[in-house]
This record gives structure tokens, C-alpha cells and sequence, in this order.
């Protein structure tokens, strides 16, 4: 579970830029916005958000909060290779050299923990772990200092158990203790590596495959909860069909050599394809199977989604999402927003950018779950919430507020005639 996640000196974001999904005092929806989240025996819970929405004009920077946290997940993650994917900001020549830090605070087996790292594209220049067990920090270790050395520094809590001494001795300047510690079998570090590696999924629509829809529906059972939520997102949809075909080799190109083509042919010969079909009830009694890319793209990206959606909300995962309503219809954004609010048993988490204001409304978000994004002429992004604004003691009506600027994070174009700047 996610409590707030920061970066500093990340492509547009110069200064730290922090996304906090901790609730605000505000009385509105806290039966189906708010989590309570189970802790261990004698600490007290912090109230925090099921979803958070951030806005902001082309280019302010929300990509690049989203792949901040990517990115953060990647070096954790996956094998050190030649460079980290750090990029710092270029706009400033004090910050070109200067590491990037992220940092993640969250709960895991109802402990909260506050694990970060800074980093340059070749070193882990620091690292660090704190959790609260029984409601009082703990420092598990901090890590310094690699850039000028091969050895890597630690300071070790008496709270962490483990060969501290190997872990110390096998961590590589651009490698993360936490990763080098999981490796070695760490039990006490491994929660907090698994959120990353199974509770945390990022991207964008491209991210997720139908593959992965196809997998989670695989069953019968979960073939109705997929037909369902189609059908609750609007669909006409009656049936779902999964039809399994050899690989058509005879679809190989002819002129490639023949080498290669038997080489080709020896590999698919026993790979299956799987064709997806929807049925359509016509009303004139003879329904009609389209094959999934024959569907409109929002039909196809309903399709794609609804296997990421389902198991994040089944598991009680967090999903963090760029450009949600890119090829959907308003009401289809609307419905899997709501979905993390009205059906969520499991307290999943969503944080998604859009541009869609038709659910820029205190009807369908807290007022702190409303974050926008602005950048200025320094070229720096700078991340708000909503609740930097003071509410006003009549009803507010957001959608239009912003667009009339009233919280910024528009976007600015000029005239072709003057070069005047123009507020959209």
C-alpha cells in the first residue's frame, strides 16, 4: 500500500516533487474513498486514499512522474546493466551532475516502511531503510558513498537480522543493497522488494497485452467476471471465445532463405496462437463473433484493461496509469475510476494521469485526491494538490474552475500573428 512517493532532479522535475496519498480531514466519501489500512497490535492507522488523479497540460510533467516511480521500480528490479536509467535535470547546469533520489514510504505486512535511494547513471551514491514495526522507527541500514570508491559503506540497525557482513561485501557500487539482500535470501528485506516486484504495476495502455486478460480469464469463473465487466462498461457484448490455432507457417514470408525459414519452422511448429472472439447479440437472432481486432480501439483497450483491473482489485495491488483516457469515452473512465471506489474489498490502489475533465467533479474525487502539474518557464515541473486552494463556501464547480485557470496546469500557446502567450 502506498502512502507517498517522491522524486528530485528527474527530467522536467528539478525540486522534489511529492504525491501523498495520505486523506485530508475532509468528511466526503470516506466510506468509499478511504482506506483504513491494518497495522500491526498498538499502532494507529493512517487514513489514506483508494486513487488520486493528476492533470496537467502537455508536457507539465505527469509522464514523467509516472516513469519516475518506473524507473525507481526498474533499478530495484532488474539486472545492473551499463547505466542506470537515471536522467537528471538539464535545464539547470547546478543540477546536471547531481544524483536523482527517489523515495517510496508504504505499508507492507502491516508495517509501514520508508525505503529510498539516490543515484546517478553509473552509482548508487546513497541508500536507505526505516520501518515502524510497533509504531516506532527503526533504522534498518543507510548506505553511503560509492561514487569515488568500489566499497560500499553501511550503517546497520541491531533490528535487522541477516548476514548484514555478505550482503555489505556482495553489493556493486550500481547495484541497490535491498536487490543484493533479496538475492541472498534475506527474509526480513523480502516483503519489501516483493511490493515492488508484485503490488506495484506501472505503464500505459501498451503495457498490459490482451495476453494478459486472456491468462487472468483463462477459467470459466473468471470468464463470467469477464464478460461481465464488459458488459457493466457498456458493451454489447454476450460471450467471450478463446479459440487456440497452430501457428500459421504458412504465413512466412517467401523470400526470406530457406535456412532461416526451416529454422523459423522448427521453432512455431508446436506455438499456439490464440484468436479472440466477442459475441454480438444483432436482436434478429443470429449472433455475430468479431474477432477482438476487428473491435473499435475502445472496445479493444476495455478488453486490455480489464484483466490489469481485475487482478489488481482481486489482490488489492496497486495499478499506476499514464493517459487513462486516451481512446476511451468518458463514462468508461469514469467506470473503472469508480470501480477502485465502490467495489474495492481489498483496499487497491489507483493513481492515473488525464486530461478527461467530465470527472473533474467532487461528485466522483475528494478534493485531495485532485493533483495537477505545472511547468514553468524555467522549464521545471512542480506537482500540487487541489487542497492548496482554499474551498469556496459555495459549491465548486472543478472542471470548470480549472479550465478557467483558477488552479493553473494549462497550457500556454502563441499567436502566430504577435507571439503573444494565450491561456487555453
Amino acid at each position: 500500500m502506498l502512502i507517498e512517493f517522491s522524486v528530485e532532479n528527474f527530467k522536467s522535475i528539478k525540486d522534489e516533487a511529492r504525491l501523498s496519498l495520505v486523506a485530508g480531514p475532509g468528511k466526503e466519501h470516506r466510506d468509499t474513498h478511504i482506506i483504513m489500512p491494518e497495522m500491526n497490535q498498538g499502532v494507529r492507522p493512517t487514513p489514506l486514499l483508494r486513487s488520486a488523479a493528476i492533470y496537467g497540460a502537455n508536457a507539465a510533467g505527469k509522464s514523467n512522474l509516472i516513469e519516475a516511480l518506473q524507473n525507481m521500480q526498474r533499478i530495484i528490479l532488474e539486472p545492473v546493466g551499463d547505466s542506470l536509467p537515471v536522467k537528471p535535470f538539464l535545464f539547470n547546469p547546478g543540477t546536471r551532475n547531481k544524483p536523482t533520489i527517489f523515495e517510496i514510504v508504504g505499508i507492507v505486512d502491516c508495517m509501514q516502511f520508508q525505503y529510498g535511494f539516490s543515484a546517478t547513471s553509473e552509482f548508487i551514491i546513497q541508500e536507505w531503510l526505516y520501518a515502524w514495526p510497533r509504531g516506532r522507527v527503526q533504522v534498518w541500514f543507510e548506505r553511503t558513498g560509492a561514487a569515488e570508491s568500489e566499497v560500499v559503506e553501511c550503517k546497520f540497525g541491531d533490528k535487522l537480522t541477516g548476514n548484514k557482513k555478505t550482503w555489505q561485501s556482495a553489493t556493486r557500487p550500481n547495484a541497490l543493497l535491498l536487490s543484493t539482500a533479496f538475492n541472498l535470501n534475506s527474509k526480513q528485506l523480502t516483503p519489501i522488494f516483493e511490493w515492488f516486484k508484485t503490488k506495484l504495476h506501472i505503464g500505459k495502455f501498451q503495457a498490459w497485452t490482451d495476453g494478459f486478460s486472456e491468462k487472468w480469464y483463462k477459467d470459466d469463473c473468471k470468464k463470467k467476471e469477464m464478460i461481465q465487466f464488459l458488459r457493466s462498461a457498456d458493451l454489447a457484448i454476450d460471450d467471450l471465445r478463446f479459440e487456440k490455432k497452430d501457428f500459421p507457417l504458412e504465413m512466412l514470408p517467401d523470400n526470406i532463405p530457406s535456412e532461416v525459414k526451416n529454422q523459423m519452422k522448427e521453432i512455431y511448429s508446436s506455438t499456439k496462437i490464440t484468436n479472440i472472439y466477442l459475441k454480438h447479440n444483432t436482436g434478429h437472432g443470429n449472433p455475430v463473433d468479431l474477432k477482438l481486432e476487428e473491435e473499435s480501439e475502445g472496445t479493444q483497450k476495455i478488453f486490455g484493461l480489464a484483466g490489469p483491473w481485475s487482478h489488481t482489485l482481486d489482490k488489492g495491488h496497486m495499478i499506476v496509469f499514464d493517459e487513462l483516457n486516451e481512446h476511451l469515452h468518458p463514462k468508461l473512465v469514469k467506470f473503472l475510476v469508480n470501480l477502485f471506489h465502490d467495489f474495492n474489498t481489498k483496499d487497491a490502489q489507483l493513481i492515473f494521469s488525464t486530461h478527461d475533465t467530465s470527472i473533474l467533479s467532487e461528485d466522483v474525487f475528494r478534493r485531495d485526491q485532485i493533483w495537477f502539474c505545472e511547468r514553468n518557464l524555467r522549464q521545471e515541473t512542480r506537482l500540487f494538490p487541489l487542497t492548496e486552494f482554499k474551498r469556496p463556501h459555495r459549491v465548486e464547480n472543478l472542471a470548470r474552475s480549472y479550465l478557467t485557470g483558477r488552479y493553473g496546469a494549462l497550457p500556454y500557446v502563441t499567436t502566430p500573428e504577435n507571439g503573444q502567450e494565450v491561456d487555453l
